[in-house]
């Protein structure tokens, strides 16, 4: 009997060694341009969390909000150098890198909905398409969260294609300046997080920051009292990606985790907004603020003339491979006609 119990003793430790040794900690050092009071920094704040539960802690995270390491542009070189591990803002701030980021980061004039843009991207070859890009500068793109919509913050309506004329707004870099300046606006390129004082001090009449909630949380409406909604122009995708030879080197299951909180979150968030942008509409209109919400005959106008620029970003391999796929994706939708 004493036998049987060394054994037994001897067995459960060598288990319990085991484990520990195969026990693998990830740490990782992420970056995002929300806020943390955002409704979006707030859903960053809940993957972070879901990973480090689903980990049983084996991942721990170091989050740092408002771009408050790097400029919101600088974050993906940081994490591709090492300075951070993950990039957790979009690819749209990467257009002066490659072109072909615009159409991972803010496919103006294609998807109507969250849902759609992410169709493409987990069952519609965007994954597979947008991995060599990313792959090409060290980086590995986990997946997308995308909140919807975009709608402006104004100091003066703005209800139709006409009403761009002149209008000195916040834009991001990349295809939207191009576009915006084709319809006549006078778009100024400058970080998120520049947004308010800018708008506060005058240098700006209006800005493209992000979905109506987002904008609520950032103050913007209590500065200007015009919007749109539903919104339209714009569905930026902020992505997760991070440095290649970091996620390389994680255990397998940790980059599963990762990967499939991920795809919780991408729901969460287009769940979340659809709730929280309908209640901040009323709640502005409450405030005075004005709502537009754009004409059919209008809306077509802006995506005519986003879909006609297309094919200038379209100058790298990488890019019209993106640009190939989202057309052979959107027909399949019944989206666009070629």
């Amino acid at each position: 009997m004493k036998t049987m119990f060394k054994v037994a003793a001897a067995a459960a430790f060598a288990a319990s060694t085991a484990m520990t040794a195969s026990a693998q900690t990830t740490n990782l050092r992420i970056q995002t341009h929300y806020a943390p009071e955002t409704v979006s920094g707030q859903l960053a704040a809940q993957y972070i969390e879901d990973i480090q539960t689903m980990s049983n802690g084996e991942i721990q995270v170091e989050m740092f909000y408002s771009s408050s390491v790097v400029k919101s542009v600088e974050t993906f070189d940081a994490a591709a150098t090492g300075i951070l591990d993950c990039d957790m803002t979009g690819g749209g701030y990467q257009t002066g890198k490659n072109s072909a980021f615009q159409f991972v980061g803010d496919i103006m004039g294609g998807y109507e909905t969250p849902y759609q843009q992410l169709s493409w991207l987990y069952f519609g070859g965007g994954k597979e398409a947008a991995a060599p890009l990313y792959n090409k500068y060290g980086m590995e793109l986990i997946g997308w969260w995308v909140y919807g919509q975009e709608s402006f913050a104004s100091s003066k309506p703005i209800e139709k294609v006409a009403d761009f004329k002149d209008w000195k707004f916040r834009s991001p870099p990349g295809m939207e300046t191009k576009i915006f300046e084709k319809l006549g606006a006078s778009p100024i390129v400058m970080d998120f997080t520049e947004i308010f004082t800018a708008l506060e001090t005058g240098i700006i009449d209006g800005a493209d920051a992000s979905g109506l909630a987002n904008n609520v949380g950032l103050g913007l409406y209590d500065i200007v009292k015009y919007a749109n909604f539903p919104g339209f122009h714009s569905m930026p995708s902020d992505h997760l990606a991070c440095n290649k030879a970091v996620f390389d080197a994680m255990p397998a299951h940790h980059q599963t985790i990762m990967k499939v909180a991920m795809e919780a979150l991408a729901l969460r968030t287009a769940l979340t907004f659809e709730k929280k942008n309908a209640e901040a509409a009323a709640q502005l209109r409450e405030q005075g603020v004005t709502l537009s919400q754009w004409a059919p005959e209008e809306l077509q106008k802006f995506r005519d003339a986003a879909q006609a620029t297309w094919p200038e970003f379209a100058d790298t391999p990488e890019a019209k491979a993106l640009v190939d796929a989202h057309l052979s994706y959107l027909e399949q939708l019944g989206l666009v006609s070629q």
